[in-house]
């Protein structure tokens, strides 16, 4: 029986961090959710960014695999979370979904929120 499922958000440009991720959640005993490219073949080169129908689609099936799962884990290398990621982080925020992070330490904007928050009380 798998433990949860988790769905994996990041840039593309980290693929090898997707494939890490993938094997160590499978390893763990969840079911993963995620697009993975075949590696061999990927050059950086996001051969359907400029097919606008084809992106729509894929970002909407993302969202299905957010909405299935029971919780994401964002792919943050070095700290980078691009405005895509950070919509899939909302979108799982408002369903309630928890957000693991991959470094965990490093998003440093989310320190400076809470305290920004803090000391204007908002």
């Amino acid at each position: 029986m798998a433990e949860k499922v988790v769905c994996l958000c990041g840039s593309a440009r980290f693929i090898d961090a997707c494939y890490e991720a993938y094997r160590a959640e499978a390893v763990k005993g969840n079911i993963v959710l995620t697009y993975l490219p075949d590696r061999d073949s990927w050059n950086g080169e996001r051969k359907w960014h400029n097919n606008t129908e084809l992106r729509l689609r894929l970002n909407a099936l993302h969202l299905a695999r957010i909405e299935i799962a029971d919780e994401i884990l964002v792919l943050n290398v070095g700290g980078y979370v691009g405005e895509s990621t950070k919509k899939e982080i909302s979108y799982a925020r408002e369903l309630g979904k928890k957000v693991r992070w991959l470094e965990y330490d490093v998003p440093a904007w989310k320190k400076i929120l809470h305290r920004v928050r803090r000391q204007w009380k908002i």
